[in-house]
């Protein structure tokens, strides 16, 4: 297994596309929830919270980007490869597939879920999963380029529903963010905490490194797309906690959707259905991504082809989302998705870093030719 990647040309796509599939990626269904979520940890100092998980995002992101600077055009299976040695880098990057699958099957669950509570009460998660995981494997099928076509469009044709924002915004009570500053440092360490589901995806990178053509340019589309998705991320906290009671918080499991209902129409009485039918077109991107990486990795890893991983990847999927439709199922799956994506997404690149660089050490001083620059 070569450690870099030598793609041809038209396989490769420009630096500030980055901005479009990191956003997609992250952007889901977890900032519908994440207001109740940083709320019960740090109470009406949250936003402080939602800050924090930004500079720690930046600080991660930064380490991944000099992971990827010391080598030519590796993705993260060729550099576990090159650092770990075949058997046991192929082992991590199976890890990664197996986590990529996971965070798929939490976000087709939740949305099945939240369907399923706000329109559709009485139709099948069968039919429903058929639907969606259809939509994915047909686009899946085109191939990446498509996929971040996908991103690209539907970043500008979802982005007005903040929009929807303004009323909620104009009711805001400032005194619900009073007193101020009083959670304790480490409560708002552990709403930081509660925000890493909302805000995994990023990691795409790492696979997306050795098809971007300006490798010297992905430094602003991905920091910029990490201010773009924690900005959204902490208005709607911030209207949520000025709009919402304590206790109105703490019962609603999707708070960033309720914000959707104050809105009014005269000719559409029920906008949150309206939304909650458009929110397929946030988290269609996210799917997309997550699915090709699945399918990315078996092709990387153990010379699979896609299109088998991709139908075999489907027929699970769709088992699953008929066979977990509880709501305190579906909880312990995004619970399970969260604790594995916090070690591998933030604590797992502080850990590849220095072992990159004493490799490349080691390589160095012992004069040999390696992959890593």
């Amino acid at each position: 297994m070569d450690v870099n990647m030598n793609l041809k040309e038209n396989r490769k796509l420009q630096a500030f596309y980055l901005f479009f599939i990191l956003t997609s990626a992250q952007l889901g269904v977890g900032i519908v929830g994440l207001p109740r979520l940083v709320y019960q940890e740090s109470g009406q100092d949250a936003w402080i919270s939602v800050l924090l998980s930004y500079v720690f995002l930046v600080i991660i992101m930064t380490v991944m980007l000099i992971i990827l600077k010391q080598y030519k055009s590796a993705d993260i299976f060729g550099i576990q490869v090159d650092v770990f040695g075949t058997w046991l880098g192929k082992l991590l990057g199976t890890v990664y597939i197996l986590y990529f699958l996971l965070l798929l099957f939490s976000v087709i669950i939740t949305y099945i879920e939240i369907l399923r509570v706000f329109l559709f009460p009485y139709i099948h998660p069968l039919v429903l999963g058929v639907l969606l995981i259809s939509l994915i494997v047909y686009t899946v099928t085109g191939g990446l380029r498509i996929i971040v076509g996908v991103c690209f469009l539907f970043f500008f044709m979802t982005h007005w529903l903040v929009l929807l924002l303004i009323e909620p915004a104009a009711d805001i009570q400032i005194a619900h963010f009073r007193p101020l500053f009083q959670a304790s440092f480490t409560e708002l360490l552990s709403g930081a905490r509660s925000t890493s589901y909302t805000f995994t995806g990023f990691e795409i990178l790492f696979l997306i490194y050795p098809f971007i053509q300006q490798k010297d340019k992905i430094h602003k589309p991905s920091y910029f797309a990490a201010f773009w998705t924690v900005s959204l991320s902490l208005l709607v906290t911030m209207i949520s906690i000025g709009y919402f009671s304590k206790e109105q918080l703490q019962q609603r499991e999707w708070v960033g959707l309720s914000l959707f209902k104050i809105q009014e129409f005269p000719f559409i009485e029920r906008l949150d259905y309206v939304v909650v039918a458009e929110w397929l077109m946030v988290i269609l991107p996210n799917m997309l991504l997550f699915m090709w990486a699945v399918t990315y990795g078996m092709s990387r890893l153990y010379k699979v082809p896609q299109k088998t991983t991709l139908y075999i990847t489907a027929a699970l999927l769709l088992v699953g989302s008929v066979l977990i439709n509880d709501h305190f199922a579906v909880q312990k799956v995004i619970n399970m998705t969260d604790t594995i994506g916090f070690w591998l997404v933030y604590i797992y690149p502080l850990i590849l870093l220095p072992m990159v660089f004493i490799k490349k050490k080691w390589k160095k001083s012992k004069g040999g030719k390696g992959n890593a620059r």
